[in-house]
């Protein structure tokens, strides 16, 4: 009867959760923030922890999943944990949240705004907010959980919750896999995590077919000259003129080099060099951030750096001693690609749950990064990176009219309408874990 009932709501344009049979989980969840999720997310919001400092966020997380009959493990990769529920035969099936806030004073004027403070590992006291939404994520972890656990006729095989430290160093996923995360529980496979977005309307989701986020590597470029007095600029070799040169001919490695259809970035995001007004210094030092969506542009850029970057060194006349140095650091993060045939699955039951309009398909205009792909890409694991909406459409379109842009990510004034990202957020994620492990 019930899937008469379905093949007729659909022939008729109805979405799947308007059937009275589809309401139980929705009025479950909506009934949960009103008595435990919203008093959780406040709680998580006006206590928010440094990265790798999150210990009280991660005891309070960890008791809430042990509250729900999960079999907790704390202190993965420093202040991460992992909760494992086993309910029969089947896959094994990971969702993380990630749980750092980040060194912002809050400046939105909520009435639960974050007033906490926090000595960061140079010991400077800095104002913690949650400027990114992570309060978002564990909350809807719990309740993910509290859900499952209620649901487990329904479903079958292992599930693998995940909070994790440190996301926003792009560190935390990377220490618990040298932790020996998959050693120690079990290698998922299949793994999903999703971010809450401000640049989503509330009631939407957004799942890529292809790169979520973007890979991105951190690189410096040491530029030797020759010091001299400023007076007397043919005496030497200015690091800075030829700095300033570097910085300049970077950008034609994007814009020549690169592919026009092919996404890539290169920043120079610092530049320092000399110390007095007379004097030319024998030293400058660059810092960039190069953004990539595949692994073939990410060598073509670094390619690029290097090349120019050396080659300006001989065109200012350095011996060879003295050409730029390019150094590209360890702190590399891959591609969030999600898994074709997985994402294609979890959009197909989303619009079937949701409605088809639900999904939320334009393009990405920012090249940011994650670091959940160190859990994802070796060794691979088919995984589902989505995102929930976060800002109430009234607020969109209050700022196309004229009015405050909606604050970004890492903004002072960053907030989100917690009721419907929260309640999204626990039903996008237990309707795809119903999918991926139902009976």
């Amino acid at each position: 009867m019930k899937r008469q009932l379905l093949a007729l709501a659909l022939a008729s344009g109805l979405s799947y959760s308007s059937l009275p049979f589809a309401d139980s989980l929705s009025d479950a969840i909506s009934k949960d923030y009103d008595s435990h999720l919203g008093e959780l997310f406040v709680y998580f919001h006006q206590n928010p922890e440094l990265s790798f400092m999150e210990h009280k966020t991660a005891a309070r997380l960890a008791a809430e999943l042990r509250d729900t009959g999960f079999e907790v493990t704390e202190g993965i990769g420093g202040t991460g944990l992992v909760a494992i529920l086993e309910n029969g035969p089947g896959p094994l099936v990971m969702m993380r949240a990630d749980m750092d806030g980040l060194p912002v004073e809050e400046k939105t004027g909520l009435e639960y705004a974050s007033t906490a403070k926090q000595t960061d590992p140079d010991g400077n006291e800095v104002f913690v907010m949650h400027a990114c939404g992570h309060d978002v994520h564990i909350t809807s972890l719990v309740g993910t959980a509290r859900q499952m656990m209620a649901r487990r006729d329904q479903w079958s095989g292992t599930l693998m919750l995940i909070g994790q430290p440190a996301e926003e160093r792009i560190s935390g996923a990377e220490a618990m896999m040298e932790d020996g995360i998959w050693e120690r529980f079990g290698q998922p496979d299949m793994a999903m995590a999703f971010h809450v977005t401000s640049a989503v309307p509330t009631g939407k989701l957004s799942a890529a077919m292809g790169a979520a986020y973007s890979g991105g590597d951190t690189v410096e470029i040491i530029v030797h000259g020759i010091g001299a007095h400023g007076a007397a600029p043919h005496a030497g070799v200015d690091p800075v003129v030829l700095g300033s040169q570097i910085v300049l001919a970077l950008q034609t490695v994007v814009s020549r080099t690169l592919p026009p259809r092919d996404a890539g970035v290169i920043t120079v995001g610092a530049f320092h060099a000399g110390t007095k007004n007379n004097i030319i210094s024998d030293r400058a030092h660059l810092k960039l951030t190069v953004r990539n969506d595949d692994p073939a542009t990410r060598e073509l850029l670094l390619d690029g750096i290097r090349r120019v970057a050396v080659n300006m060194g001989r065109v200012a006349g350095l011996p060879d001693d003295k050409l730029p140095e390019v150094i590209v650091s360890d702190e590399s993060v891959p591609v969030t690609a999600n898994d074709l045939a997985m994402t294609e699955r979890l959009r197909g039951v989303w619009k079937t749950r949701f409605g088809d309009d639900v999904l939320w398909d334009k393009k990405r205009k920012a090249m940011g990064s994650e670091d959940f792909p160190f859990f994802t890409t070796e060794p691979y694991i088919p995984s589902t990176y989505f995102a929930v909406g976060g800002t109430p459409p009234e607020a969109f379109s209050a700022a196309a009219a004229g009015g405050e842009p909606v604050p970004s990510h890492h903004s002072p004034l960053f907030k989100i309408a917690p009721e419907p990202a929260v309640t999204l957020g626990v039903e996008a994620t237990v309707v795809g874990l119903m999918e991926l492990m139902g009976k």
